[in-house]
């Protein structure tokens, strides 16, 4: 069997550590609102009474209550649906997501690839984000790829970094996120007769 596949992620590779995303930012559909912020914390019945009191809060140094340190990424992305478009590109299982919002884009050294999927994600935070801060994302830089054949599909295993940062452009966190990248796998069909 042929390995000529993985030569074609090369361009990509030779690629690593520049950056594809520029400086614009890509900013968070809503403010951190005290709403949102409780509904986050519903699930997890997460009792920190910095999220939750505004007095305690600043008997700690904030001026207003603390976002959790994992609902950043939430803050910073853009609308994931808006009225009259659907989030899939079609009805069928497995379908994948149409919107920009969430659907990343490969550089153009990449090869085409049908599917994809998160595989890791990894913060840094570099100070607590409050009520009321407008949160957005910024950057691409290639840090990783690394090429694999799997079950789904032969692909690459990419990394980007970006920044999380305020409207005042101050950087609040750094995020890594690996996906994999794949032309999925043809089934071969059996003869059953």
């Amino acid at each position: 069997m042929s390995e000529s596949w993985k030569e074609e992620w090369l361009p990509l590779q030779a690629k690593i550590g520049q950056s594809f995303g520029g400086e614009e930012v890509e900013w968070g559909a809503d403010p951190v609102e005290q709403g949102a912020v409780r509904r986050f914390l519903e699930p997890l019945e997460f009792d920190c009474q910095l999220h939750t009191d505004v007095e305690m809060a600043k008997a700690h140094g904030h001026t207003n209550l603390v976002a959790p340190s994992s609902s950043l990424l939430s803050f910073a992305m853009p609308a994931l649906w808006t009225p009259g478009r659907s989030v899939f590109v079609s009805e069928q299982r497995d379908a994948q997501i149409a919107g920009p919002a969430i659907r990343p884009l490969l550089p153009e050294e990449a090869p085409y690839c049908e599917g994809y999927f998160a595989t890791d994600i990894e913060m840094d935070y570099l100070r607590p984000v409050l009520v009321g801060e407008h949160l957005g994302k910024r950057g691409r830089k290639l840090v990783g790829c690394s090429v694999k054949e799997t079950k789904v599909g032969r692909g690459a295993f990419v990394t980007f970094e970006s920044e999380i940062v305020t409207r005042q452009l101050e950087v609040v966190a750094r995020v890594r996120t690996t996906l994999f990248f794949y032309k999925p796998v043809v089934a071969k069909q059996e003869n059953l007769a």
